[in-house]
């Protein structure tokens, strides 16, 4: 699969993903793969909710959680009162981006 099909694509020293959150969830999680108009997406669930920003931070900490990094370098920065939102990750680009392709690996089978 090429990288344009990736729900992700490098910056300089960051990445950006695409992720699909459900609020009100019974659990926060990483729960797949989907397809969305903007293309596909990491499936979430977060139990918070929608309002003043909760489930936003519901998903900096998960998907912070998800690749092992610290909460303080994932920020929503597209799609705040979205269900798609694009989330930057700061870091070594070239090692978020093995990250990424390890746990896309890992949904793709599922």
């Amino acid at each position: 699969m090429t990288e344009a099909a990736r729900p992700w694509r490098t910056l300089d020293r960051a990445v950006e993903l695409r992720v699909r959150v459900t609020p009100k969830a019974s659990r926060d999680e990483v729960c797949g793969l989907e397809e969305t108009a903007d293309g596909p997406a990491i499936k979430t669930r977060v139990r918070a909710l929608p309002a003043d920003g909760a489930a936003n931070a519901a998903i900096e900490k998960l998907i912070a959680g998800w690749l092992g990094v610290p909460k303080s370098s994932v920020t929503v920065s597209r799609g705040m009162k979205s269900r798609v939102k694009i989330l930057v990750i700061d870091g070594n680009a070239a090692q978020l981006k093995v990250r990424l392709d390890n746990l896309w690996q890992h949904l793709a089978e599922q």
